[in-house]
């Protein structure tokens, strides 16, 4: 069967939870542990919503990941579609049972997917053992724009066990960086995620540095109220 990925999520995201498709004034909380538990007893119609969650931090991942070498032979959204799709397959191999579990098993997806695909369009006409991607390095790079993502929002007093939370709310941040104009989402996935320097912005983005500077304040001031609005308490 081909699920469809792009249709928009009935749930709303929270952290650790998400809302349930029942009417506003009745509509409880769902956890995603309950949610991976409904699933597994039998509710495999639910998958697809549970995965569609996670749609707009796997874009973030992937986006960050696909150099200019890649995007001219594969979309974000496909290797976001392609994770997507082998996640919703390969389910059954899923052992966890929390939100951070499941993030690590997606993220384990992207890698692969981003590894094979490195392989197969870069260097399928120079096969050479010293070439090989490691799929090692690959999640390192995805764990790296997890942590850019994560301090978006700094906590220099985090412990290690909020780290590990905060890991967790990237999935959420990155929902709240998808409801940016365009311009402010990309010059902070540039600047944020992909570490540009201002003149590196100023070229992709067709504008002048210091116009990309501002840019950069305007949106991350944006990215920073939008997330007091909509995640009040969750930043805390």
């Amino acid at each position: 069967m081909v699920h469809d990925f792009d249709k928009q999520s009935p749930m709303n995201a929270q952290k650790g939870t998400r809302m349930s498709s029942a009417p506003a004034e009745a509509a409880p909380e769902v956890s995603i542990s309950e949610m991976i538990t409904h699933i597994r007893s039998g509710r495999r119609q639910s998958l697809g919503d549970l995965l569609q969650i996670y749609r707009n931090y796997l874009n973030i991942l992937a986006t960050t990941q696909l150099d200019a070498r890649l995007r001219r032979r594969m979309s974000t959204s496909d290797l976001v579609q392609e994770t997507m799709l082998a996640a919703h397959r390969d389910f059954d191999q899923f052992r966890g049972g929390s939100e951070g579990e499941l993030l690590a098993w997606l993220r384990q997806i992207l890698s692969h997917h981003l590894s094979h695909a490195i392989e197969r369009n870069v260097y399928a006409k120079k096969r050479d053992i010293r070439r090989e991607v490691s799929l090692d390095k690959v999640a390192k790079r995805i764990d790296d724009s997890i942590a850019g993502l994560s301090n978006l929002i700094p906590d220099p007093a985090a412990t290690p066990s909020e780290i590990v939370c905060r890991r967790e709310l990237a999935a959420e941040l990155a929902d709240q960086l998808a409801k940016l104009k365009p311009s402010y989402h990309d010059v902070i996935v540039y600047r944020n995620l992909q570490a540009c320097s201002f003149d590196e912005i100023a070229t992709k983005m067709d504008i002048k540095p210091g116009a990309a500077r501002m840019l950069w304040l305007r949106a991350i001031a944006k990215f920073k109220e939008v997330c007091d609005v909509n995640m009040a308490g969750d930043l805390s």
